[in-house]
C-alpha cells in the first residue's frame, strides 16, 4: 500500500478515498487508535488486551504486545516513537494503576500512574512537553508528567470529560456531556477556564451535520490536518466527509466493517483509519475502479505476551 504525503486536500482527493489495507485478526473491538505526530506510526488498543504498532507507510504490523493483567483501553503516543501511554480496563478499584507508560521497544512498563478510580475515556499528550491529560468516568481530568508518578493537577467536573490540547500546547479544552466546552490556559489551569461555550448554541456552532445514531457505539469524527474537512462514522455503518467551508457533504462510503468505534486522520498523510473489530487504512485511489484492499492478517507480527 503506497500512501501519499499530505498536500493541500481538495474535494476530489477526499472523494477518492478507499480501503488500501485491512487487518482483521483482532480478538474483539478496537478501543482506541493514535498516530505519532512526526513518524509514520499508528498504535491501537483492543478488547483482546493487545497493543499493536504499525508502519503506516508500508501498511505493516510491526509488533503486538498483550496486557492481560490491566487490559488496553485508551492509548496515545508520547513524543518517542516506541513509547505509549495506555489506560487500564481491569482492577481499577483495587490497585488504582489506571495509566501505564509503556515501551513498545522492549515491552517494559516504564511507569504507573495511580489516581483514577474508574475507566479513563480520553487521553491526550501535550505537543510541546512531557505533560499529558486523562479524562475519566470518575468525573475528573488529571494532568500528569511522564517523569514523575504523582498527579500534577486535578479538575473536578460533571459527566464524561473529553480532553484535547491545541497545536501549540498553550491551551487545552475539556468537553463535557450536554455540549459545554471549557478552555484552560495550560500554564495556569488552576485558575479555572478562561472561556466556556456551548456546542449547538446559535453563536458557537459554525455548521452542523446529522447522522444516524448508534445505541451501542460512540460515533467518532476526525478533522483533516488542514481543518478543511471532517470525516465521521454513522450508526448505519457508513462513513461521511464534509467540506467545512462550503458546508456540504463531499463523500460517503460503506465502511465494510460495520459501525466504526475509532476514526482518525493521519497528521502528515492523505490517509485515515477506521476500526471496529477490523482495522482499515483508507488512502486516495486515483484509478476509476477501486482496487481490492490487501488483507494484512498476521503479516509481520511479533507476539510478546505480558
Amino acid at each position: 500500500m503506497a500512501t501519499t504525503s499530505l498536500t493541500e486536500l481538495d474535494d476530489d482527493t477526499v472523494r477518492s478515498m478507499s480501503i488500501g489495507a485491512v487487518f482483521s485478526d483482532f480478538g474483539g473491538k478496537i478501543n482506541s487508535v493514535d498516530f505519532h505526530r512526526k513518524d509514520d506510526l499508528l498504535v491501537t488498543a483492543s478488547e483482546d488486551d493487545s497493543v499493536r504498532l504499525y508502519d503506516i507507510a508500508s501498511a505493516k504490523l510491526l509488533k503486538t504486545t498483550y496486557h492481560k493483567k490491566h487490559g488496553a483501553d485508551r492509548i496515545c503516543f508520547t513524543h518517542h516513537p516506541s513509547s505509549v501511554i495506555c489506560s487500564s480496563k481491569y482492577n481499577l478499584d483495587s490497585n488504582g494503576e489506571s495509566l501505564r507508560y509503556l515501551s513498545m521497544y522492549d515491552n517494559r512498563c516504564l511507569r504507573y500512574f495511580k489516581g483514577h478510580k474508574e475507566r479513563v475515556v480520553s487521553l491526550c499528550m501535550s505537543p510541546i512537553n512531557d505533560s499529558f491529560m486523562s479524562g475519566s468516568l470518575d468525573h475528573s481530568v488529571r494532568i500528569w508528567d511522564l517523569r514523575v508518578n504523582a498527579c500534577q493537577g486535578i479538575l473536578r467536573l460533571r459527566g464524561r470529560p473529553t480532553v484535547a490540547y491545541d497545536q501549540q500546547g498553550l491551551v487545552f479544552a475539556v468537553a463535557m456531556e450536554g455540549g459545554a466546552i471549557k478552555l484552560f490556559d495550560s500554564r495556569s489551569y488552576d485558575k479555572g477556564p478562561f472561556d466556556t461555550f456551548l456546542v449547538g448554541g446559535d453563536t458557537a456552532e459554525r455548521c452542523g451535520f446529522s447522522l444516524e445514531p448508534s445505541p451501542n457505539t460512540t460515533i467518532e469524527a476526525t478533522f483533516t490536518p488542514d481543518g478543511q474537512y471532517v470525516v465521521s462514522g454513522s450508526g448505519d455503518g457508513t462513513l461521511h466527509a464534509w467540506n467545512i467551508n462550503m458546508r456540504n457533504e463531499v463523500a460517503f462510503w460503506n465502511s465494510h466493517i460495520g459501525v466504526s468505534s475509532c476514526l482518525k486522520w493521519a497528521p502528515r498523510r492523505a490517509m485515515f483509519v477506521a476500526a471496529s473489530s477490523v482495522l482499515t487504512f483508507w488512502i486516495p485511489n486515483n484509478s476509476k475502479s477501486a482496487a481490492e484492499p490487501r488483507s494484512m492478517e498476521n503479516e509481520g507480527v511479533e507476539h510478546i505476551s505480558q
